[in-house]
C-alpha cells in the first residue's frame, strides 16, 4: 500500500480534498483542533475579546511550534510576554493573505492562555460549528514549513480527515505523524492480507469472503454495537431512564464503537473484492506485467468500487442511528410506532406512542409526537416540517455542525431539537442558549416520562 494512496480523499486530486492528500503526504507532523466558536468568531463578529486561535499549554510547549521567547517590554516589573513568529503558508486563502507571518503568544499574566493571532480571515469567517484547523509541518530545504488548513465540519472533507486519522467524536485537539498514522493502517491490515493470499492461493478467495470480510447487515451491525456498549459499561438494556446521559450513549455507540466495526469489515471487505478483481477468483501465474494489465483494464470497476465504499459510509449511518433510537425506545418501554405511513405518503421515523393516538382528535392526542432521526443535518432537516403537520415534532441528532441561525428557523417551524448532553456543554457548537434545543435526559425526563401514563 502506497504512502499516498492511504490519504487519497479524491480522484482527480483536485479542490479541497486534494490540499489535504497533498499535505498529509509530505508533513512530518500534523496538528488538528476542532475549532470551538471563540476560534470562529474573531474573524465573523467585530470587537470579540479573542483575537485568533486559543493554543493549549501542551500544544504551545509540545515542540510543534517554534520555541516561544521573551519580548522586551518598556517597564521591566511587567508581566512577561511569550512570543514566536513563524511564516505560514494558506493554500485556500486569496492573493497576499496566502503568506501569513504568524504569532503565537503567552500573556502569562493570564495564566496559560495563549493565542495563535495574525491568520487569514477568510479562512475562518464562513466556518460552521465544530470545523477543524489543520496544520502541517515539513522541511523544505533548509526551511520549516508550516501549511495550514481550515476543514469545514459540514463538508465530505471533514468526515475524510477523521477517518483518516482515526479521530475520535470527543477529539478537541491532537498531533500526528502522517508516517506512524500510515504505518498502522497496514499492520491493520497485514494479517488479514496473508489470510486473503493463502486463500486465492488456494482457489478458495470466494469462500473465504463470505466467511470473513462479509459486511453484516444495518440492523445486525448495529445490534452488535449495542451489544459492545452493554457489555463494556455492565448495563441489560440500553433504558434511557437508567442511563445517565443517554444522548451520549446514542453518540458513543453510533460514532464510535459501529464506527469502528464498520471500518474494519468495510477494510476486509473492499480488500477481498479489490483483490478478485485484479486477480481473479482462481489462482493462477501472473508476471508484474500481467497485473499492471489488468489493473488498467479494470480501473472503470476498481473506481466503482472505491465509490461505493464512500457511498456504503452514508448510506448506513442514518438507518443504523434509527436502530439505536428504536433499541431506547424499547429499553425503556416508550410505546412507539415506526416508519407508519401518514397522510400524503409522508412516513416519520417514529410516532409517539402511536399513529391511532396522535390521531384519534382526543384532547389527549396533542401529548403524541414525532420523532425522526437524523445522525447530520446540513440541509436535510427540512425534510421534516412536511412529516410535522400540525403535530409536534421533535428532531434527535448527533450532528455538531449545526449553526444557530439554522436553529433558529428550526423554532420557527416548530421543530425541537434533540441532542446528546455533551453537546450541549462544549465549546464547539452553538446548541446552548436556544429554547428549541433540549438534551436526551431532558426529552426523556421532560417530554416522555410524564406523559407514559396516559400513553400506556
Amino acid at each position: 500500500m502506497s504512502e499516498q494512496g492511504i490519504f487519497d480523499f479524491d480522484e482527480d486530486g483536485g479542490g479541497q480534498a486534494g490540499l489535504l492528500t497533498d499535505l498529509l503526504s509530505r508533513a512530518e507532523r500534523v496538528l488538528v483542533k476542532k475549532l470551538s466558536n471563540n476560534d470562529r468568531d474573531w474573524a465573523r463578529y467585530a470587537n470579540k475579546h479573542q483575537a485568533g486561535v486559543y493554543i493549549p499549554a501542551e500544544q504551545r510547549e509540545g515542540g510543534f511550534f517554534p520555541p516561544l521567547e521573551v519580548k522586551p517590554r518598556k517597564d521591566p516589573d511587567a508581566a512577561p510576554i511569550r512570543e514566536a513568529w513563524f511564516d505560514t503558508l494558506w493554500p485556500q486563502a486569496s492573493g497576499d493573505e496566502r503568506n501569513k507571518h504568524t504569532r503565537i503568544v503567552h500573556y502569562t499574566s493570564k495564566g496559560p492562555e495563549t493565542h495563535m493571532t495574525r491568520l487569514p480571515k477568510e479562512c475562518f469567517e464562513h466556518l460552521s460549528p465544530a470545523s477543524f484547523l489543520m496544520l502541517g509541518r515539513y522541511r523544505q530545504g533548509e526551511d520549516t514549513v508550516y501549511e495550514c488548513l481550515t476543514i469545514d465540519s459540514a463538508s465530505e472533507e471533514a468526515d475524510l480527515v477523521l477517518l483518516q486519522l482515526d479521530i475520535t467524536p470527543d477529539f478537541l485537539i491532537g498531533e500526528f505523524e502522517p508516517a506512524e498514522v500510515r504505518a498502522k493502517e497496514q499492520d491493520r491490515v497485514l494479517d488479514f492480507a496473508e489470510e486473503l493470499i493463502a486463500a486465492w492461493k488456494a482457489g478458495t478467495i470466494v469462500e473465504f469472503g463470505l466467511a470473513r470480510a462479509a459486511m453484516p447487515k444495518t440492523e445486525e451491525l448495529a445490534g452488535l454495537a449495542r451489544d459492545r456498549y452493554l457489555e463494556i459499561y455492565g448495563l441489560n438494556s440500553l433504558d434511557p431512564f437508567a442511563i445517565e446521559r443517554p444522548g451520549n450513549a446514542l453518540r458513543e455507540i453510533s460514532r464510535s464503537i459501529e464506527w469502528d466495526m464498520f471500518r474494519d469489515f468495510q477494510r476486509r471487505e473492499r480488500a477481498v473484492e479489490l483483490v478478485r478483481i485484479v486477480l481473479g477468483d482462481a489462482p493462477r501465474d501472473m508476471t508484474i506485467a500481467d497485473i499492471i494489465r489488468q489493473l488498467i483494464n479494470e480501473l472503470p470497476r476498481i473506481d466503482a468500487l472505491m465509490l461505493s465504499a464512500s457511498q456504503q459510509r452514508k448510506s448506513r449511518a442514518g438507518s443504523s442511528y434509527e436502530h439505536h433510537i428504536e433499541a431506547m425506545l424499547s429499553g425503556g418501554k416508550i410505546p412507539f410506532e415506526k416508519q407508519v405511513v401518514i397522510e400524503a405518503k409522508k412516513r416519520p421515523d417514529f410516532i409517539l406512542p402511536s399513529l391511532a393516538f396522535i390521531s384519534s382528535g382526543e384532547v389527549i392526542a396533542a401529548t403524541g409526537l414525532i420523532l425522526s432521526a437524523k445522525t447530520t443535518l446540513r440541509e436535510r432537516w427540512k425534510q421534516v416540517e412536511r412529516e410535522k403537520g400540525e403535530r409536534r415534532l421533535y428532531l434527535t441528532t448527533v450532528d455538531e455542525n449545526i449553526a444557530g441561525n439554522a436553529i433558529q428557523d428550526m423554532a420557527g417551524i416548530g421543530v425541537q431539537l434533540v441532542i446528546p448532553e455533551s453537546l450541549m456543554d462544549t465549546k464547539e457548537t452553538e446548541y446552548a442558549g436556544h429554547a428549541n434545543v433540549l438534551t436526551f435526559r431532558r426529552f426523556c425526563d421532560e417530554v416522555v416520562q410524564p406523559n407514559l401514563a396516559v400513553w400506556g
